[in-house]
């Protein structure tokens, strides 16, 4: 079946040749529901921010020429003719040689260019003394200082974070226009198959790959749509493809796609529109037996159903199309150089991508050292792994202290 394998790059040109990403439209979101969206427009703003000339300290608004030349030894002396306070329209002039008391936020009132520090005077009744001098707009926050009316704020396209929120709140604005989520349908199929939440009979596992392929979904910016656990039923199995395809932008199964005799996820696929299949078999390591067709315009991953082979096959072929349709940026993986920590060997003829973990060695230098799995599918091997280590199909092995990229899978900041 998988006699005439892929090398990776074709399978990622035969990808290319078929996927033609168009935008799946917008939809408007409430403010505090569009963090991590993708703006779907240009915001400019309505008006000025600050909208007015603010104090940036606590103390007195006066004329900054009123205070030229005062010192330590002969104070500037004002008369306070009144107090604005945070949050109220000032209804005073400072004329010259008049101060006005003022908090931290609160408009600089008409007559008044600049605000002088509480600590640098001193008050008996109505009479200040100023002991610094002080140049026009010091401590003063113009009006439009930060933001200008008619200026282009946030640009299309942009992943909305806690800070563009807070942008988008101080124009005013309660909803916004963002691209719309790609939905992608996840199902796994196989006999041996159970849902976490259930009896766990004997020879059974729980579906490991929905949740973590369903987690990366989210990370790479699409909505994931869990279709449950689909036996090896070739009726069951089309009519769960059939409603993945119309509910969904992308369908993702795991499990079904080797060589046994229940194992007909790619036929069945095949058989629901055309181009279908365009990649059968990947010569890679783990992961060979994927499976990726084109139904319409619509991709549909088959991974392999072990664990690691799955996530790790997802990470390289179908997060980039995901962040694609979601109108992000697609995001090469991190890397970080380490030093080999044993030898990793390759498999004959097929790109191999070693999991490894990250540690420091007594001599403070970043160690990849290989995870034991024993097998593709060892759960463990989800949690202990850092990144992987590609090695080429014409290497045989790294050699043990060799320099190496690590392919982050999580950010490891905190451990590195």
């Amino acid at each position: 079946m998988f006699r005439k394998l892929m090398t990776f790059e074709e399978a990622q040109r035969a990808i290319a040749s078929q996927f033609k990403p168009s935008a799946l439209g917008e939809e408007e979101a409430v403010l505090l529901e569009a963090y991590n969206r993708v703006l779907a427009e240009d915001v400019v703003s309505t008006l000025d921010i600050p909208p007015f000339s603010r104090s940036t300290m606590d103390g007195y608004a006066v004329k900054a020429e009123d205070t030229f030349g005062a010192d330590e030894n002969q104070p500037a002396t004002l008369k306070v003719c009144g107090v604005v306070n945070i949050g109220e329209q000032p209804h005073v002039n400072v004329a010259k040689g008049e101060a006005v008391e003022i908090v931290t936020g609160a408009p600089i009132p008409e007559g008044a260019n600049a605000v002088v520090m509480v600590e640098d005077t001193e008050r008996e009744d109505s009479e200040l003394h100023v002991f610094t001098p002080i140049t026009p707009n010091e401590n003063v926050m113009k009006c439009g200082s930060d933001i200008k009316k008619g200026e282009a704020v946030l640009k299309k396209g942009q992943i909305l974070g806690s800070s563009e929120i807070g942008v988008l709140a101080a124009l005013g604005l309660t909803k916004v226009q963002v691209s719309r989520i790609p939905m992608i349908a996840v199902l796994s199929t196989g006999g041996e198959v159970t849902e976490p939440g259930k009896p766990l009979p004997p020879g059974k596992i729980y579906d490991i790959n929905a949740y973590s392929i369903s987690t990366a979904v989210t990370e790479s910016g699409g909505k994931p749509v869990y279709f449950g656990v689909v036996p090896d039923d070739k009726e069951a199995l089309s009519k769960a493809l059939h409603l993945a395809l119309v509910s969904a932008d992308m369908v993702i199964t795991s499990g079904g796609v080797s060589v046994g005799p229940r194992d007909y996820t790619p036929q069945i696929v095949d058989s629901l529109g055309k181009p279908g299949i365009v990649v059968y078999g990947i010569a890679v390591k783990p992961g060979k037996p994927t499976t990726i067709a084109f139904i319409g315009e619509k991709p549909v991953f088959s991974l392999p159903g072990h664990p690691t082979s799955a996530l790790l096959i997802f990470y390289l072929l179908a997060r980039p199309l995901i962040q694609q349709l979601a109108g992000r940026p697609v995001g090469a993986m991190k890397t970080i150089r380490a030093a080999a920590g044993s030898r990793m060997f390759s498999a004959k003829g097929r790109r191999t991508f070693v999991m490894v973990r990250l540690m420091f060695d007594k001599n403070c230098r970043l160690i990849a050292d290989p995870v034991e799995s024993g097998a593709s599918g060892a759960i463990t091997t989800l949690a202990k792994a850092d990144g992987f280590v590609e090695i080429p199909e014409n290497e045989q092995f790294v050699d043990s202290d060799q320099e190496v990229l690590v392919f982050l899978f999580r950010n490891v900041a905190g451990k590195v």
